[in-house]
């Protein structure tokens, strides 16, 4: 029997079909990372992990991910901004572990949080054309949280590395295949066809088996991403 469900928030939407839950992000401009974007986003993840299967995670034509809400840096609200970075980092270490696979169809640009999102799910597809890939933070007078460099680290060489962190370098599509960043490159007409192709084949996986390989496979990483979050957090509370 299969079941269809739809939940349509105002910046995330939730389906899920044929054992494949799909969250598509899409505030109409950037898909910031504000606090009520990351709150749908678990919500919908929330949803997922109750129905099992797979998931694909996507955004809006020619936009991923523009990163955190610049807006509220602006605005000098410490306690928002605090929630908003905590919760951006909780919300990398929960795609890391989490127990479903997850491909995303990366439907254009992903820069600063949006990057760190990407790299930190199972299986990532580009698009052909103009979009892309940084974290952008030192270009704009930032430094680069400890969580955020780790979940580059286990993607990108430590040249890579150094181009993306030290040097706010902006990776074409075609680099971005080459270092890691993303695992495939299509047209954008075929993106949701391939990444649904991806997901059934997830779901051929024995489930239990891919949680367990998965968290065995990052057991290092999450207990370091874990520290990491504790010292980011402890220091934008001092901030």
């Amino acid at each position: 029997m299969t079941t269809n469900l739809s939940t349509k928030n105002q910046l995330a939407t939730y389906s899920f079909e044929e054992g494949i839950s799909t969250i598509t992000l899409d505030d109409g401009k950037a898909n910031v990372m504000s606090v009520q974007m990351l709150e749908e986003i678990n919500l919908a993840l929330d949803d997922a992990e109750r129905q099992g299967g797979a998931v694909i995670l996507t955004g809006r034509e020619k936009m991923f991910s523009g990163g955190f809400d610049l807006s509220v840096f602006k605005a000098g609200d410490q306690k928002q901004t605090y929630t908003m970075l905590s919760n951006g980092a909780r919300l990398a270490e929960r795609l890391l572990s989490f127990p479903l696979p997850i491909i995303t169809a990366c439907s254009g640009h992903a820069v600063a949080m949006g990057i760190f999102l990407l790299v930190a799910t199972d299986y990532r597809i580009g698009v052909q054309g103009g979009s892309k890939f940084a974290a952008n933070e030192v270009a704009i007078g930032m430094t680069v949280p400890h969580f955020a460099i780790r979940v580059l680290r286990q993607r990108l060489t430590p040249q890579q590395l150094n181009k993306a962190v030290n040097f706010a370098y902006y990776f074409s599509t075609q680099e971005a295949l080459q270092a890691g960043i993303i695992d495939e490159l299509v047209q954008p007409s075929e993106l949701v066809g391939i990444a649904r192709q991806r997901a059934q084949d997830a779901l051929k996986l024995d489930a239990a088996a891919h949680t367990s390989s998965k968290l065995r496979m990052r057991e290092t990483l999450l207990e370091e991403i874990s520290s990491d979050i504790e010292r980011d957090c402890a220091g934008w509370q001092q901030a």
